[in-house]
């Protein structure tokens, strides 16, 4: 793939598979790097405020580095990490805002959505009559959850670069980079949504495989009992694998909507390429 951003006239959007493609490329070409990133974060996140500091530092950094790569300005991890450690609190405040921010959206749209739903519930049932109100709720609780899941990808979508711009501008603290992402996305907050959903379905194989499979059988186990225990600890571990080797794309898949976000909206003269190394063939 290779798409051109030169003067703002010419400046075309990266389709929703362009970006998704242009993340699994910088994904398989520095596999080792990132995973090995991925990896100390996920260790870090045991030790409680310092360690979550050190997770979002990290996932800052592997967004720094697929950057670099995608203008043609790679740069080492200790390079990198230089620009990445003194923002070490500045990465902890982005990731409690917007989780926070996300979590009272919740809470919101679930409100709203249940009173809406309840609504249209009360309409359907008089409508139907009583003899269909498994309908009518079926129907309501349907809607709610359709509300609560399009507001939250909506959100999400408007914060999901939150830390990149952290990771790679100068001047630049925790507050400001959460207000750049909603700048930066106010425009494409649809076609964020479809990447979004593109790279979830990308991911599902492994997650389904290591995070899905082995929650179900606990659900079927008695608590406290051996087997629940050894099927708990395998379910613990392969959770911790699934993120190690998912954490890497979603952050390289970052810094390519972070580039084509601020290609479209400020002209940047920036291009991203397929280099000419084999480690993108």
């Amino acid at each position: 793939m290779s798409e051109n951003f030169g003067s703002p006239g010419q400046i075309q959007p990266l389709s929703i598979g362009n970006v998704v493609s242009a993340a699994v490329r910088l994904y398989r070409s520095h596999l080792k790097t990132y995973l090995n990133l991925a990896a100390i974060a996920h260790l870090w996140i045991l030790v409680p405020i310092y360690g979550w500091a050190k997770y979002a530092a990290i996932s800052g950094l592997i967004s720094r580095l697929a950057f670099g790569e995608l203008i043609y300005q790679p740069e080492g991890v200790q390079t990198a990490s230089s620009h990445i450690n003194p923002r070490l609190w500045s990465f902890l405040r982005v990731g409690f805002q917007v989780g926070i921010s996300l979590l009272v959206v919740y809470f919101g749209l679930a409100i709203v959505g249940g009173v809406l739903a309840g609504l249209i519930g009360v309409v359907l049932g008089g409508i139907l009559g009583t003899s269909s109100i498994i309908v009518a709720t079926t129907l309501a609780i349907i809607l709610t959850a359709g509300i609560v899941l399009l507001g939250l990808t909506w959100f999400y979508s408007r914060w999901i670069v939150a830390e990149v711009p952290l990771a790679v501008e100068e001047n630049i603290n925790g507050g400001e980079s959460v207000a750049r992402s909603w700048e930066l996305t106010k425009a494409s907050v649809f076609r964020i949504q479809g990447v979004v959903l593109v790279a979830f379905i990308v991911t599902l194989p492994l997650l389904f495989v290591l995070n899905y499979i082995p929650s179900l059988f606990l659900i079927r186990l008695e608590q406290g009992s051996a087997i629940y225990s050894i099927v708990y600890l395998i379910s613990w571990i392969g959770s911790l694998i699934g993120g190690i080797l998912i954490m890497p794309f979603w952050q390289a898949l970052k810094a390519v909507l972070y580039l084509d976000l601020r290609s479209r909206r400020e002209g940047l003269g920036l291009q991203l390429r397929e280099p000419p190394s084999q480690d993108f063939r």
